[in-house]
């Protein structure tokens, strides 16, 4: 993202405000494992946190294509989603990787289409500014004012910081649904594995518990033990397949 702001004026962010913004998008996205989930609530926090904006959005490409929206108000979802035209502030701003901001659509030019639309609908001003998520994601963080030149320096410094947190944020929301597809597919693929499938379908019987319960209890013996968990699983086996005495 270019972070020249080309903005005049001294408004600034406090530090204790710029650290209670970052304190809340941290504590929302920190555990979230869903992208479209963690959008929703950056866009929700946004909104709440930034005094003067009205509504926030974020557009997201992935490889180059459209790749999801989210917005504070479903109303305004539209004004996200490029799917009902490519010609918007956030796409604008995503292919600069530069903030680019309307303070007054009334008198706004660039998007004639878009702004129509975003006019009907109670929008007046709006800043887009780029967000970097990894090597395929990329998207804007857009802030929308119900009146004309409601959007200050304040409000253009903000964006920026929402942007440059949202990107990291947003790229260990990525990371941690990655690790949570591949954890699934092995968890499948020992669900399905010979002798330790076999010995978890003995603990779900002796047990009368699922299939995840019954790899924890192999797992937990297997660290207790110190030993790999097919041994466990092996030994389970040959203990219940034993002919038993007398």
């Amino acid at each position: 993202m270019n972070l020249e702001t080309r903005v005049a004026g001294t408004e600034t962010l406090s530090v204790l405000e710029t650290a209670a913004l970052l304190r809340e998008l941290t504590a929302g996205l920190i555990a979230v494992t869903d992208f479209d989930t963690a959008l929703v609530r950056l866009v929700g926090i946004a909104q709440a946190a930034v005094a003067g904006v009205a509504w926030c959005g974020f557009t997201a490409l992935r490889a180059g294509e459209p790749a999801g929206v989210a917005a504070s108000d479903p109303a305004l979802a539209g004004l996200d989603d490029l799917s009902d035209g490519p010609d918007t502030p956030a796409l604008s701003a995503i292919h600069r990787r530069e903030m680019i901001l309307a303070e007054d659509l009334g008198r706004e030019s660039r998007w004639p289409d878009w702004t129509a639309r975003a006019r009907r609908v109670g929008v007046h001003g709006v800043i887009s500014a780029p967000v970097d998520v990894d090597e395929q994601v990329v998207g804007a963080i857009n802030l929308y004012a119900s009146t004309p030149d409601a959007l200050t320096t304040r409000h253009q410094l903000t964006a920026m910081l929402l942007a440059e947190h949202a990107g990291l944020l947003l790229a260990a929301v990525r990371n941690r649904e990655r690790w949570a597809a591949e954890a699934s597919e092995r968890h499948a693929a020992l669900l399905g594995e010979g002798v330790v499938g076999q010995a978890i379908g003995v603990i779900m019987t002796q047990r009368g518990c699922p299939a995840p319960e019954a790899l924890e209890v192999l797992r937990s013996a297997a660290r207790s033990l110190a030993i790999p968990l097919r041994e466990v699983a092996e030994r389970l086996v040959a203990t219940v397949a034993r002919p038993r005495e007398g």
